[in-house]
């Protein structure tokens, strides 16, 4: 194991962003974690990073005015409850949307619930939605790089200037809310009430609502969906949730719920993806208690048939109604072919097909949305020569499935890893499924106070990868710094890589390190 120097050749211009960059992380460090992306680059991984992108995410206001606001905003926020402190009560949010005039019931919802791939999903079912020319608003979280992005509409994260706006509109309710509960309503409950308020004022059609989560008492958990989409369950916030995938499934199939508006028609439906079998029985129990109607992955739909393409894979599915051939997905790996599959049966059911229509979605529409689709931060390249890869995987599972997906569609006789973790995660579980593909891993930490000690991280990383794989840099620009050389070690570029992985958060910091703006 071993912790490199940091450099001392560095430029005028080098310092300036040093020194920028240090007082970022110190600032940011005594944020919610939640707000901890760091909000500039480092000395040279922007440049080196090649130029900015578009990708769907926000950047920083231009307005300084603008900025200056939304910075308040997100002090306002960061003061209270963070996500990661919960209590299992849906009073607060019930009393906000009470005030608010019950804005989440302005609309039909789509509720997306799991353990992994929620967020790619729910911008899946977003895509086709709006493929079939529906106005949308989605709801997802956490953020990778600004809080504004957790709140989308028509596919696009909403204006800084909206989001200040609506938190505005919204705040005299959210203090009279807070002057009569015991607690103040957490950072995730005003969000939420910001989105749904955002939703109604629009108007949209449709929301996609991802659970922050559990679900029973989740704070998105005031709405009463047409269809629950459940993805994947697995162990992760067993602290919270339960210690089995059976105890966990029992808080996801809270949203799973008998439709009370008319619009409803005859009860709501949810969508399972592939599901460990204590895990299926309880949310098979749940939609025989409220009358819901059941499509399951690998019985009434499923992936039929998928191959690696350049730049993502080329599938078969087999919707509720019908089979759907030559669809391209521009992201990598299985378990996104299974999100597809998810999505595609969620908004066939929005739609009543396999239920009140025997029939299948307009092929060439479907073809159109998935090929639009992006996902930052899941198997995302943001760079070539060696390739940067950036995957949020933050539990076993996601690990696992990030590692197949990278032994399927990239070449790689080098892969550096970058690991920046939480704590309290099952880091060891992580660490084992990324071990078989690292060579080597740069363990580091990002911003976050609830990140986990970088000489921490690498005490575990030793016990799996040995003394000699492992490195540490308790910085998260010199951890891509040593990665990128260890990758250069070897001449060929072609075939080395980097992989920045463990957390949202530091994914997030090293997306804005490398320019990705």
């Amino acid at each position: 194991m071993s912790e490199s120097p940091r450099n001392d050749d560095l430029g005028p211009d080098d310092s300036h962003h040093l020194d920028e960059f240090d007082e970022i992380v110190h600032a940011e460090t005594d944020r919610d974690p939640d707000l901890a992306v760091i909000a500039a680059g480092s000395r040279t991984l922007s440049a080196r990073g090649g130029p900015a992108q578009d990708d769907g995410l926000p950047a920083r206001p231009q307005d300084p005015e603008v900025d200056r606001a939304l910075r308040e905003v997100e002090t306002e926020l960061a003061q209270r409850w963070p996500e990661t402190k919960l209590e299992p009560s849906l009073t607060r949010i019930a009393a906000l949307m009470d005030i608010l005039g019950e804005p989440q019931r302005a609309y039909p919802s789509i509720h997306i619930t799991g353990t992994n791939g929620k967020t790619s999903t729910a911008r899946m079912v977003e895509a086709l939605l709006r493929g079939f020319e529906l106005r949308t608003g989605r709801y997802t979280s956490p953020h990778v790089q600004s809080v504004t992005e957790r709140i989308s509409l028509d596919g696009v994260p909403i204006e800084a200037e909206r989001f200040i706006e609506t938190y505005q509109d919204i705040k005299p309710y959210i203090e009279m809310v807070d002057g009569q509960q015991e607690h103040r309503l957490s950072f995730f409950e005003v969000l939420t009430g910001m989105a749904y308020a955002a939703f109604a004022d629009a108007p949209v059609d449709v929301a996609v609502v991802e659970v922050g989560m559990g679900g029973s008492w989740d704070a998105t958990n005031v709405i009463d969906a047409a269809v629950a989409v459940v993805t994947p369950i697995s162990l992760d916030h067993t602290e919270r949730l339960g210690g089995t995938t059976e105890q966990i499934a029992v808080e996801k199939a809270g949203i799973v719920k008998p439709l009370t508006s008319p619009a409803g028609g005859g009860g709501a439906t949810v969508v399972m993806a592939q599901q460990p079998v204590d895990a299926a029985s309880v949310l098979l129990r749940r939609a025989v208690e409220v009358d819901a109607t059941v499509a399951r992955e690998g019985m009434e739909f499923g992936v039929i048939g998928r191959e690696v393409a350049v730049g993502g894979q080329l599938m078969t599915l087999r919707g509720l109604g019908g089979e759907y051939t030559d669809i391209f997905l521009p992201l990598h790996g299985a378990h996104m072919a299974h999100n597809a599959a998810v999505a595609l049966a969620a908004v066939e059911a929005f739609f009543g097909i396999g239920s009140e229509h025997n029939r299948s979605l307009d092929i060439d529409t479907v073809r159109t949305a998935f090929a639009s689709v992006v996902s930052p931060g899941r198997l995302e390249v943001v760079r070539r020569s060696p390739s940067i890869i950036l995957d949020a995987a933050h539990n076993p599972a996601g690990a696992r499935a990030a590692a197949e997906a990278i032994s399927e569609a990239f070449d790689f006789n080098r892969l550096i890893g970058v690991v920046g973790a939480s704590a309290g995660k099952d880091i060891r579980g992580v660490l084992e499924a990324f071990e078989p593909i690292f060579t080597e891993v740069v363990v580091t930490r990002n911003a976050s106070h609830r990140a986990m000690d970088a000489d921490d991280l690498a005490a575990v990383a030793v016990e799996v990868f040995g003394q000699d794989r492992v490195q540490v840099e308790p910085r998260l620009d010199d951890a891509l710094e040593a990665a990128l050389t260890l990758a250069e070690q070897e001449g060929e570029l072609s075939g080395t890589g980097v992989l920045v992985t463990g957390s949202v958060i530091t994914v997030g910091e090293a997306r804005l390190l490398l320019g990705r703006r």
